[in-house]
C-alpha cells in the first residue's frame, strides 16, 4: 500500500475517532459536589467579629446574620396577568424594557431590545426575565436578613410593598430609589441604576432611628421557579456559575437537587466563601443574570435548591452591618442581567475588577485555543463588517501559522511519490519477508530524509482547531443570527437550503431539523464541502487496493452528512480550509517535480482505470 495513502487513512480514522469520542462520550468535567459539605460556613463580620451565616432565616435571638427567606412557589397564570398584579417602575435603556415591581422591589420583567427569538423581524425581543405566577418565573430580588433582636417582619424581604421617591421611569441618566419605612424607627431605600448595556448598580441602605444599635444583613438573591429549557448539550454548560477569589465553579440545573441538603426549609445548598472578587447567577447559552461583589467585598456566594418548590436560587449573602442609634448604613453591589457579548463583558472586568467575568462564556476544554480564536473572529469581524468573511479570513491566517509545518509535509509527499519506483522494487525484492522489507523501507527513508508520517500532522493539527471552532460558532453570541451572504442569514445554524426540495424550486419547506429525514436534508454548502474533499483527494491517484479505494470513495460524502446539520460558519470553515490545502498543497508538489494530474485521476475514477502520471 502506498504509505501516504496509509497516513491519510490513519489521520482520517483519527479524525472520526476524536470527532464520536468528543461528541458522545466525554462531557465537559463538572465541579464534584461534597455530599459532606456543611450547610453553614462561618466568615467575618463587618464589626471585625466571626459571624456564623445561618441557613434558614431566623425569628430573632443573637444570630448576628440570618440567610434570605426561602422563597416558595405561587399559581401559575399569564404573563400579563402576573405583571400586572403590582405597581411597577418602567425600565428604558437603548438595551433593555421592562419593569421594577414595588412589591418586594423585584426586577423581574426584562427584554433584551437589541435580541429577537428569531431571525424575522417582526420576532419579539428576548424576555430575560419574568415575574413570579407567570410562566418561568425569573427575577433579582434584594432585601435584609434580620439579626439581633430583629423578627422577618421588621426588614424588607419578598413582599415588602415599596414606594418610589419621586416619580420617573429608569433609564442610564435617571436611577429610581425605592423606599420603606417599617414604622418601628427603620427606613430602607434601595437606589437602582443602570449603564447603557446590562449592569445594574444596587445600593441598599438603612436608617436607625430606633434609640439602639440593629443588626442585619444585606443580601441579593437571583431565582427560577422550575427547570427552565435548555438546550441540553452536553458540550455546553447551563446552571449557576461562580467566581470566588479566582476559582470558577460550574453546577448544572440537574445537578442543584444533589447539593448537600440543610434541612427542610433551607433546601439543598452550596456555600463558598468569598474575600476578595466573586459572583454567581445563572447562565444559559446566550444570556446571562449574575449578582457581583464590589471588588474587595466579602460575602457568602450560595447556590441553592428547594425541593418542594421547585426553585433553583442563587444568592450573595454579605456580612452584617450594625447600625448604631441615629446612624445609616450602606451595601452596594452589582447586577448583570444580559446577553453574554465578549465586547462588554471584557469592559465590564476591566474597568469595574470583576475577576474571571469573561469566563462566564463557556470556553471549554481548549480553552487556550477558543479565547484566542474567538479574539481573532472578533477583531476580523471588527475590520470586515461580515462575520462569515471573518472566518474565511480567520481560516487564513491559520493556514498562515501552519504553513511551515504543511509545507514539510506537502514536500514529504512529494518525495515520497518520487521514490514510489523504488519502493516498489523493494517489495518485489522483500517478497514475503516483512522484516526485510522493513528493514529496506526505513533506510530508504533515511537515506533520502523523508518521514513517511509527516503527512498525518497537518490533519491532526486541524482537530483541536476544528474543535476549538465549533465551540466558539455553539457558544458566542456574536454568532447568533449573524448573516453571511444570500441564503446563510445565520451562521450559527445549520445551511437551511435544501436538496430535497431543489434548494428552493419546489413548492415546499424541507423536513424540520428535529426530523430524522433531515439528515438527507442536504443544502450548498455541505454538498460543497464533499466536492472540496472529493477534489482534495484526487491530488494523488486513487490506491489500487479495492478495500482502500472504497474507503477513499466514500470518505467525503460520509463527511458530508455528517457535517450537513453541523453550523453554516462551521462548515464555511471547512470548505475554505479545503480550498486552501488544495491549493497549497497543488502548488508544493510542483514546486518539488512532482505533477499532481488531477483531471486524469477524476477521469480515472470515472472511467475506474489507472491515470497516467507525468
Amino acid at each position: 500500500m502506498d504509505d501516504q495513502n496509509k497516513n491519510l487513512i490513519l489521520a482520517t480514522a483519527l479524525s472520526f475517532l476524536v470527532i464520536l469520542v468528543w461528541f458522545l462520550l466525554f462531557p465537559p468535567e463538572e465541579a464534584p459536589v461534597d455530599p459532606d459539605q456543611p450547610a453553614a460556613t462561618t466568615q467575618q463580620n463587618a464589626t471585625g467579629g466571626d459571624a456564623t451565616v445561618a441557613p434558614v432565616p431566623s425569628a430573632g435571638g443573637d444570630d448576628p446574620a440570618t440567610a434570605p427567606p426561602s422563597l416558595t412557589a405561587t399559581p401559575q397564570e399569564t404573563r400579563g396577568a402576573a405583571l400586572a398584579r403590582s405597581q411597577r417602575v418602567e425600565i428604558d435603556t437603548p438595551s433593555l424594557k421592562g419593569s421594577i415591581s414595588l412589591k418586594g422591589g423585584r426586577i423581574d420583567d426584562l427584554s433584551l431590545k437589541t435580541y429577537r427569538e428569531e431571525l424575522a423581524k417582526e420576532s419579539p425581543s428576548v424576555t430575560l426575565l419574568s415575574p413570579v405566577g407567570g410562566p418561568d418565573a425569573y427575577y433579582a430580588l434584594y432585601g435584609w436578613a434580620p439579626g439581633g433582636d430583629l423578627s422577618p417582619e421588621d426588614v424588607p424581604g419578598a413582599a415588602t410593598e415599596w414606594t418610589q421617591e419621586g416619580d420617573g421611569k429608569l433609564t442610564t441618566e435617571t436611577p429610581v430609589t425605592l423606599v420603606w419605612d417599617n414604622g418601628n424607627g427603620l427606613t430602607f431605600r434601595r437606589t437602582i441604576s443602570v449603564d447603557e448595556d446590562f449592569l445594574f448598580d444596587i445600593r441598599q441602605s438603612v436608617t436607625n432611628n430606633t434609640g439602639r444599635a440593629q443588626r442585619m444583613a444585606p443580601y441579593g438573591v437571583v431565582a427560577r421557579h422550575g427547570m427552565p429549557d435548555t438546550i441540553g448539550f452536553f458540550i455546553l454548560h447551563e446552571g449557576v456559575v461562580r467566581a470566588s477569589d479566582g476559582q470558577l465553579e460550574e453546577i448544572d440545573y440537574n445537578d442543584m437537587p444533589d447539593l448537600a441538603f440543610a434541612d427542610r426549609e433551607a433546601g439543598r445548598i452550596s456555600i463558598t466563601p468569598v474575600e476578595q472578587s466573586g459572583w454567581i447567577g445563572f447562565t444559559d447559552k446566550y444570556w446571562m443574570t449574575t449578582l457581583i461583589g464590589e471588588p474587595g467585598q466579602r460575602f457568602q456566594s450560595v447556590a441553592k435548591y428547594t425541593d418542594g418548590a421547585d426553585i433553583y436560587q442563587t444568592e450573595m449573602r454579605q456580612p452584617t452591618l450594625e447600625v448604631a442609634p441615629g446612624a445609616t448604613a450602606e451595601s452596594a453591589s452589582m447586577l448583570f442581567a444580559g446577553a453574554k457579548e465578549w465586547e462588554t463583558i471584557t469592559r465590564y472586568e476591566d474597568e469595574y475588577g470583576i475577576d474571571r467575568f469573561v469566563d462566564s462564556i463557556d470556553w471549554g476544554w481548549f480553552f487556550f485555543f477558543t479565547k484566542p480564536m474567538f479574539w481573532m473572529l472578533h477583531t476580523l469581524h471588527a475590520m470586515i463588517g461580515n462575520m462569515g468573511w471573518a472566518i474565511i479570513g480567520l481560516t487564513l491566517i491559520i493556514k498562515a501559522l501552519l504553513f511551515p509545518l504543511a509545507y514539510k509535509s506537502y514536500v514529504s509527499m512529494a518525495k515520497m511519490k518520487e521514490l514510489q519506483p523504488r519502493m516498489e522494487e523493494i517489495k518485489e525484492k522483500a517478497g514475503d519477508d516483512r522484516q526485510k522489507l522493513q528493514q529496506e523501507m526505513m533506510q530508504l527513508y533515511k537515506t533520502e530524509k523523508v518521514n513517511p508520517a509527516s503527512g498525518c500532522l497537518p490533519i491532526l493539527m486541524q482537530i483541536p482547531i476544528f474543535f476549538s471552532l465549533y465551540k466558539v460558532i455553539f457558544v458566542t453570541i456574536e454568532l447568533r443570527h449573524a448573516p453571511w451572504m444570500g441564503w446563510i442569514r445565520d451562521l450559527s445554524a445549520p445551511d437551511p437550503s435544501s436538496i430535497l426540495n431543489l434548494f428552493g424550486l419546489l413548492p415546499f419547506s424541507p423536513p424540520d431539523p428535529s426530523s430524522i429525514v433531515a439528515i438527507l436534508s442536504l443544502g450548498v454548502l455541505p454538498i460543497l464541502l464533499g466536492i472540496s474533499m472529493w477534489l482534495q483527494q484526487k491530488l494523488n491517484p486513487a490506491p489500487t487496493d479495492p478495500t482502500q479505494k472504497m474507503i477513499f470513495a466514500w470518505m467525503p460524502w460520509v463527511f458530508m452528512f455528517m457535517l450537513g446539520q453541523f453550523a453554516s460558519g462551521l462548515v464555511l470553515y471547512w470548505i475554505a480550509n479545503n480550498t486552501i490545502t488544495f491549493t497549497q498543497q497543488y502548488l508544493i508538489m510542483r514546486s518539488q517535480g512532482y505533477k499532481p494530474n488531477v483531471i486524469g485521476n477524476i477521469l480515472s475514477g470515472l472511467k475506474r482505470g489507472k491515470p497516467e502520471e507525468k
